[in-house]
């Protein structure tokens, strides 16, 4: 279920998630990402690493944003892929993003016990 992605091009590990899940998800370079979310950045007055920053480009790009409603406090990103099969997916935590992939999860370190608290699921 858990697989190790790092598109990040110089192998960085930290404080990029949210460009590295997008990248993954859309099947981008980590480097097209960046600078689109930036830009979003800029047109927002605010940082790109801000939830409404990159979920408005998300939403841009036909991602649509639901919340997850089951126990907030135990429902993993193992559950959440254990229940959605098939389909791409970022998951939000409180600290993290995470991309899904028909069940599974890609990121440089296994975050599979994070407990997500939004979905943004791609049309």
């Amino acid at each position: 279920m858990y697989i190790h992605a790092n598109p990040n091009p110089i192998g960085k590990y930290a404080d990029d998630c949210v460009i590295r899940a997008i990248a993954i998800a859309t099947n981008r370079s980590w480097d097209d990402i960046y600078i689109h979310v930036c830009l979003q950045g800029y047109i927002m007055k605010n940082m790109p690493s801000i939830n409404k920053v990159w979920g408005t480009y998300l939403s841009s790009i036909g991602f649509v944003n639901e919340q997850i409603n089951n126990c907030p406090d135990c429902y993993s990103v193992k559950d959440f892929c254990n229940e959605n099969p098939y389909g791409t997916f970022i998951l939000a935590t409180g600290s993290h993003v995470i991309c899904v992939i028909n069940g599974d999860y890609y990121d440089t370190w296994d975050s599979g016990d994070e407990l997500p608290t939004s979905v943004w699921r791609m049309e």
